[in-house]
């Protein structure tokens, strides 16, 4: 079955992008929109007839009527990425025995299998394969690079009927997560790898309403073996979201656990045991152009000897010319994040992002985390043609505490607090551009370039670093 799937894809791929037919109108049953996560998809719209709907080459593959009712079905799908990676003084010229000067590619094959059982019951399965080429920069093809084979999502879905028409879901597997804004639970989509959980789910959906409670473990990746769930760390926690038509938006409330056998921030390590409680609001200005993303989280909890109370806050504003050509959208931003008031005291300050998307709040090169961070940020995006973005962004660094440590995406030290008294750590532009070729295909190239400043000087070498990327992805 595997064989025949590449066989129909490669096919696909061969046959170019996909062919429509003359609409007369609106299809009532269009097709779905492509997601970040692939099982939000539903494609049992295409067992429906809708002389509105554009073919699409893919069609056959999905939605496969398995039975004669339908009831049965499977769908398959997948997305090639290839990204092109070019940097100059990576890491600000730091490392002493690698180049900080590299071009590399890598590549990024998902294929998937979702089949429903009925209305209770669904199996979905994808599969990965992430490949670097020679990555000469510290670290080599990380982990975050290369993952030759393995399962990506992998679990069984039970649906239950609810009274009030609800619907509760259990699942239990392999599966990513994705909550809110992805500013503390993120699939990481721009890794290589894609990060992942094991454990069980119960999703609940109820009017405007879903709430998600989760009990699971990060996945570990091993780039040449099978990979395996991390059994020193457990993410667990309670993701509830309303839209409200009156706010052309909505709100998110959470609580989340995280419980590491061993960690350690500024100094003080052991056992963290730490929970997090925030709250999210979105939407429009009333019936202006205006649109606001706020978000604020707390948490507290102990780390070995020592308290934990750190807290963070992120907030965008946004006004869109909705009757300009190319409806530019103005906005601008902040975000902190607390650190830790001082070495050698027990308790502990330093927010911590859990496992989080920074890389679309702190700048493309991945120099800054969502701890012991203030950063405002300004930017502009503008479509001068159809399905096609341009966007600048300027954001500027500081160190919430002088006495904590700068920290790279990943959550690691980049810089140790001690090692200078500045708060200054830098400055960077990110400029994107995108363009949606067809319904799959999508082609992305962006420059990003960081400006160090006086941290960065005092803690070590301070270069400023250039990144250069070209990205084509195929979606099906």
């Amino acid at each position: 079955m595997v064989r025949g799937f590449v066989l129909v894809a490669a096919l696909a791929l061969c046959l170019g992008p996909a062919r429509a037919i003359a609409q007369q109108g609106a299809p009532a049953y269009p097709h779905p929109k492509y997601q970040v996560l692939p099982f939000n998809e539903d494609w049992s719209v295409l067992a429906h007839e809708d002389p509105n709907r554009p073919d699409d080459i893919f069609d056959p593959i999905k939605y496969i009527a398995l039975t004669d009712d339908g009831k049965v079905w499977a769908s398959f799908g997948g997305q090639y990425r290839m990204r092109l990676e070019g940097w100059t003084r990576f890491n600000f010229g730091a490392p002493p025995t690698a180049d900080d000067d590299d071009v590399f590619v890598l590549n990024r094959a998902l294929y998937h299998l979702d089949l429903h059982l009925g209305e209770q019951f669904r199996i979905f399965v994808q599969g990965k394969s992430a490949f670097c080429t020679s990555r000469d920069l510290v670290g080599g093809c990380r982990t975050l690079d290369a993952d030759e084979f393995d399962l990506q999502n992998g679990f069984i879905d039970a649906m239950i009927p609810l009274p009030a028409d609800a619907d509760l879901t259990i699942r239990v597997g392999r599966q990513e997560l994705l909550f809110g804004k992805q500013r503390l639970a993120s699939p990481l989509d721009w890794s290589n790898t894609r990060r992942t959980f094991d454990g069980v789910s119960a999703i609940v959906k109820a009017g405007a309403w879903t709430a998600t409670g989760f009990l699971t473990r990060p996945v570990t990746v091993l780039k040449y073996d099978a990979n395996e769930p991390n059994e020193d760390v457990d993410f667990y926690g309670i993701y509830a979201s309303r839209t409200v038509a009156r706010m052309k938006g909505g709100f998110d409330l959470y609580w989340l656990g995280l419980h590491r056998n061993k960690a350690g921030f500024n100094g003080t390590t052991g056992e963290e045991k730490r929970q997090t409680l925030g709250a999210r609001a979105w939407g429009k200005i009333g019936d202006s152009d205006f649109d606001y993303d706020m978000e604020g989280a707390f948490q507290f909890g102990t780390i070995g000897p020592g308290n934990i109370h750190a807290y963070m806050v992120s907030t965008n504003l946004g006004y869109t010319f909705g009757d300009t050509r190319g409806k530019p959208r103005l906005y601008a931003g902040y975000d902190y994040a607390s650190g830790d008031g001082g070495v050698g005291d027990a308790d502990v300050q330093t927010f911590n992002q859990l496992f989080p998307l920074g890389h679309a709040y702190f700048g493309y090169i991945d120099t800054v985390a969502r701890q012991n961070i203030s950063s405002p940020n300004v930017g502009i995006s503008y479509a001068p043609v159809y399905k096609a973005l341009l966007k600048a962004e300027y954001l500027y660094f500081w160190r919430a505490s002088d006495n904590d440590a700068l920290y790279n995406a990943g959550g690691g030290v980049a810089r140790p607090g001690s090692s200078g008294t500045s708060r200054d750590i830098g400055s960077e532009i990110d400029l994107t551009a995108s363009y949606q070729l067809d319904l799959h295909t999508q082609l992305i190239g962006g420059y990003s370039r960081f400006f160090a400043e006086e941290f960065i000087r005092q803690s070590g070498p301070s270069k400023d670093i250039n990144f250069l990327y070209f990205i084509f992805q195929y979606t099906f």
